[in-house]
């Protein structure tokens, strides 16, 4: 039995949740997201609140009724508040600036990287913090995925693109031989 999936999800007020035979749907202020149902479960709203549950016994109703669980929450949380995540540009001459649908990094290439910021997204720069917020949270952890990939941090000096709240191990370094 799933932990996850056997937890009711509550609707917040303003939130309206919308099942059709093949899709679920949830508007909120923050505006509306989509996600197509799976065969294998179902979802019924009962009061208030979100329940999940698998419509057969087999291991892949179980295996996706936990995960859809967590999908539903994600998107009504979504929807209210949206999801954050930032990212802090690092090194001598490193700068990322965003402007029109574009987000513009200079990350020690020869040339500065062109990166399309997806419809959904909010993107803002404020000195070299590149901050993505949206109300889909798969599709703001893969956008900050795609932009920290293009020049990951290095362990030496900690140049590159890193999580707010990434720890890079720094190495020490070539030593100097000592004149004997």
């Amino acid at each position: 039995m799933s932990r996850i999936g056997k937890k009711e999800i509550v609707i917040p007020a303003g939130t309206e949740v919308v099942i059709a035979p093949h899709e679920f749907t949830v508007k909120g202020k923050g505006g509306t997201l989509s996600r197509p149902l799976h065969p294998a479960i179902g979802i019924e709203v009962v009061g208030s609140a979100v329940k999940v549950l698998p419509r057969t016994q087999s291991r892949l109703a179980r295996a996706l009724w936990g995960t859809y669980a967590s999908h539903v929450a994600n998107m009504i949380q979504g929807v209210n508040q949206p999801f954050v995540k930032k990212l802090i540009v690092e090194g001598i001459g490193y700068r990322a600036e965003a402007a029109g649908g574009k987000l513009k990094l200079q990350v020690g290439f020869s040339h500065p990287i062109l990166v399309a910021i997806p419809k959904g997204l909010g993107v803002a720069v404020e000195k070299n913090v590149v901050t993505v917020s949206g109300a889909d949270k798969e599709m703001v952890g893969q956008f900050a995925a795609d932009v920290r990939s293009i020049k990951k941090p290095e362990p030496y000096k900690g140049k590159g693109i890193r999580y707010d709240d990434e720890v890079i191990r720094r190495k020490e370094g070539k030593r100097t031989a000592a004149a004997a």
